[in-house]
């Protein structure tokens, strides 16, 4: 099996990654974090020209018809430079959502998403680290051939600015979890918006007998947009990763005490050796379950397994870092806390490493 990116993809991956080297470093995005946008609509804007905003969709639907390690090919380089774009909440969660929806409505607001025009959310989360589809427990209820939402849904990224969301709610007290569209504005829907601690924009949103229409219950179609948006996460927790380690090493060959670099020390040596081992394996094991969704033979266990292993090897790196920097590794200054501060969030959204990883040694 051939684990390299296809010519098409490299080329992709050198022209996003030339555009965020220029116009991305991290002094522009600390300013762009500490205004009042929530990311940037030039960034946006470029995404869409690269093609990234259409890549997933088919081709029927004005889409590009990419697959999932296109992807990963430049979502690693999301990671490295700490973008703050919606990229997974609007096209490859709500925007995906929509794609599988019949409905005349849905399929305009898709061909709104596929250009930026218009920004699609997906409300999963209800507070208590929701990792999973039987966990949801927001109900929709039938109303008039229709449905209404009732409840809250938390950290929705994007929630406040999106223009249409998607949100899972059970079909009924103890029906099972389906997709249901909401516009933004409906009556009784109020979110309140703040920043999260990687500095992207998300919202709480309450939901007050909101109507809503059915997008689909089928829940293998609604795994699949779920572990796709898991597997680009994990993309971008490795390319976080491999910028910690590069960060980290060039500090310590540079940075002396007693007269010599503090990567001479072996307390040091070894600690940037683990740190190198984490970062291949996680690596690796994306690599490698991308091939397998690629291919079709992909697991649920096998998504567990990438979602815990890069989850408990990211926090390990990121520790590892702040400890080799010592206190400036903590300032707000340094993008090294940054860095561990995305690795936490990717860690918690959709389940954190302890729960994919009791999946796992459950079978």
């Amino acid at each position: 099996m051939d684990f390299s990116f296809t010519d098409e993809q490299q080329m992709l991956r050198d022209s996003v990654g030339k555009f965020l080297e220029k116009s991305y470093d991290f002094d522009t995005r600390q300013e762009l974090v500490r205004s009042d946008a929530p990311w940037s609509a030039e960034a946006w804007q470029q995404f869409a020209e690269f093609g990234l905003l259409a890549l997933p969709f088919s081709e029927d639907q004005g889409g590009l018809g990419g697959s999932i390690s296109d992807c990963v090919a430049f979502a690693e380089l999301f990671g490295k430079h700490l973008v703050v774009e919606p990229y997974v909440a609007s096209i490859l969660l709500g925007g995906t959502a929509l794609a599988v929806s019949a409905n005349e409505s849905a399929q305009q607001w898709l061909e709104k998403v596929q250009s930026g025009e218009a920004i699609a959310g997906f409300a999963f989360e209800e507070g208590r680290g929701t990792p999973a589809l039987d966990q949801t427990r927001m109900v929709a209820t039938p109303a008039d051939g229709s449905f209404t939402l009732t409840g809250e849904k938390r950290t929705v990224m994007a929630g406040a600015e999106a223009d249409i969301l998607v949100v899972v709610a059970r079909k009924g007290e103890t029906g099972e979890p389906a997709l249901f569209v909401v516009e933004q504005g409906s009556d009784g829907f109020a979110a309140r918006s703040f920043t999260t601690i990687d500095g992207r924009s998300a919202a709480n949103i309450m939901f007050e007998a909101v109507p809503a229409l059915e997008i689909t219950d089928d829940r293998e179609l609604i795994e699949r947009i779920l572990n796709h948006a898991i597997i680009v996460h994990c993309a971008e927790a490795v390319g976080a990763m491999s910028a910690l380690l590069s960060t980290t090493g060039e500090y310590a060959m540079t940075r002396k005490q007693f007269g010599v670099p503090i990567g001479s020390f072996q307390a040091v040596a070894h600690r940037l050796a683990d740190m190198k081992i984490a970062y291949t394996k996680a690596r690796s094991t994306l690599i490698y379950t991308t091939a397998l969704v690629e291919s079709g033979a992909a697991s649920s266990r096998d998504i567990a397994i990438l979602k815990g292993q890069t989850g408990k090897l990211g926090q390990a790196i990121g520790e590892a870092a702040i400890q080799t920097h010592g206190g400036v590794g903590m300032t707000d200054e340094l993008n090294v806390s940054h860095y561990h501060k995305r690795l936490l969030a990717l860690d918690a959204q959709f389940g954190a490493h302890g729960f994919h990883l009791r999946m796992v040694g459950q079978g």
